[in-house]
């Protein structure tokens, strides 16, 4: 599919990595909406962009929140193409510390928003792809997860949030056979260490440490650079049920 014919929603688009991909996609010619809570900040991104950007409170986790969302972006361009799946959190406890064992609903909120929150918006995103009249080789849509280098070389203190992510990869491929008998296509970013708003709370030196880890380029990674990739596979259409690491060659030390 070609960017500039694409209508495409974008959990988390508010900011970080999901922001980088809706002003990608707007820049090259196509339209993107906005699926986020933070109201304000989605607000004011899509007022900035214009006519081919719109803002839809949405909380992944919800079907009736995620259906509204998707029904509005359909009554404002007509359809969607696909969907980038940014929405995702993060926490840093051990299974067991001074503190005490680790909070059994800390562990579940991680897992409601970074695997449930994607696959709800998957299913319901394929739903309405599905009506799209096939394009060239029968395509009718592409949806595009964010894992993370975390799936594959967890930290201490990121069972919760490298247990979610290695979710999204394990059901990249089986979602991608399902969803090829419908011409779409599914596949995952593994981010390793981005300039995300999470990252940038950190003190720079601690930041600049962080990016020197990465044996090259030595540095953090840029949210356009996401964004490229994504935009990438949305108009590669041999790309399908494939995980990329997007990393710098980074493999995680144990902490």
């Amino acid at each position: 599919m070609n960017v500039k014919d694409c209508i495409i929603v974008v959990t988390g688009g508010a900011s970080g990595l999901g922001e980088a991909c809706v002003r990608d996609l707007v820049k090259h010619g196509g339209k993107a909406a906005i699926f986020d809570l933070q109201e304000e900040r989605g607000e004011k991104l899509a007022a900035e962009l214009g006519g081919s950007c719109i803002f839809a409170k949405t909380d992944v986790t919800s079907e009736e929140s995620v259906r509204a969302s998707i029904a509005k972006t359909a009554a404002a361009f007509g359809t969607i193409n696909g969907a980038i799946n940014c929405a995702g959190v993060g926490d840093a406890r051990k299974v067991f510390s001074k503190r005490g064992i680790y909070p059994l609903d800390a562990f579940n909120w991680i897992v409601q928003i970074n695997l449930i929150g994607t696959f709800n918006v998957i299913r319901l995103a394929v739903e309405q792809m599905v009506k799209n009249a096939p394009q060239v080789d029968g395509e009718r849509g592409v949806i595009i997860n964010t894992a993370s280098a975390a799936a594959f070389d967890g930290q201490i203190g990121q069972a919760a949030y490298s247990a979610s992510k290695a979710a999204v990869v394990g059901m990249t491929l089986p979602i991608a056979r399902e969803c090829a008998d419908y011409g779409v296509r599914v596949v995952t970013i593994a981010p390793g260490l981005f300039k995300t708003p999470m990252l940038e709370l950190l003190p720079k030196e601690v930041q600049d440490s962080l990016g020197q880890s990465v044996p090259f380029p030595k540095r953090l990674g840029n949210p356009a650079e996401f964004a490229m990739l994504a935009r990438q596979i949305i108009e590669n259409p041999m790309l399908n049920g494939e995980v990329i690491r997007l990393d710098g060659a980074i493999r995680m030390a144990a902490k």
